[in-house]
């Protein structure tokens, strides 16, 4: 007769999945993480390498981002409702963000992990993201065609902001600014989180897509101020 031992199934949960994330703020810990679990999961279960999903992503986000700005002017005119549009993004950057947050779970899971991977892991954010970018911008100038500029090509240089941080901390030499994981501090920590992030660009897309303006104006001092500190931090640190 068998064990319980024996009889029980060896592969990974979704909770062991999760156990693995690298984090990236409470909206993304709570939401997005999960549902990257559920994806790695089936992955697995698939026999899918992470690869796999991060090109899914890619395709995903950068399919998304290209619907926004062939509808840009549309919903400007009147023509397709914002709401169509948001739910749209919502979707498919957040189910997009969650596949770039399985592929790290799947890999160091299964022990599928490679510097091979991890480049194209970081090459496929930058185009998302890139896209994401030009999506946002597209929508603030049907919505305003007098835009700035400056405006559109700083907050594009400044959204890279995260991506860069994100990717530095991930080495020997990693270091944070604010330490504490107390509930008040992940909250304001939000900001910079990119599951949250995607959401609220996603909502204000489908209810008040004349604010997107105003929201890469918000996100362009929030990035830019971090910068600003990250290297007021990193020459402190260098010069004891």
């Amino acid at each position: 007769m068998q064990s319980a031992t024996s009889l029980a199934d060896p592969r990974p949960t979704v909770a062991d999945f999760h156990r693995v994330n690298r984090g990236g703020g409470l909206f993304s810990e709570s939401i997005s993480q999960w549902l990257g679990a559920v994806f790695a999961l089936v992955a697995q279960r698939l026999g899918l390498r992470p690869t796999a999903l991060t090109i899914t992503n890619l395709v995903l986000g950068l399919a998304t981002s290209v619907t926004v700005v062939a509808l840009a002017g549309p919903v400007a005119a009147g023509d397709v409702p914002a709401w169509v549009v948001g739910l749209l993004a919502l979707v498919g950057w957040q189910v997009a963000y969650s596949l770039d947050c399985a592929d790290g779970q799947l890999a160091r899971v299964t022990g599928q992990g490679s510097a091979a991977g991890a480049r194209v892991d970081v090459l496929c954010d930058v185009a998302a993201q890139i896209a994401l970018v030009a999506a946002l911008a597209a929508t603030a100038l049907a919505q305003e065609p007098g835009t700035p500029t400056w405006l559109v090509a700083t907050f594009a240089g400044t959204w890279m902001v995260n991506l860069v941080t994100s990717v530095m901390q991930a080495g020997p030499n990693a270091a944070s600014m604010v330490t504490s994981t107390s509930l008040p501090v992940r909250l304001v920590k939000l900001v910079r989180d990119y599951g949250a992030v995607v959401f609220v660009a996603a909502v204000v897309l489908a209810v008040a897509p004349a604010l997107v303006l105003w929201v890469m104006v918000a996100f362009t001092i929030v990035n830019g101020g971090f910068l600003l500190a990250s290297i007021a931090f990193s020459a402190r640190a260098s010069l004891r």
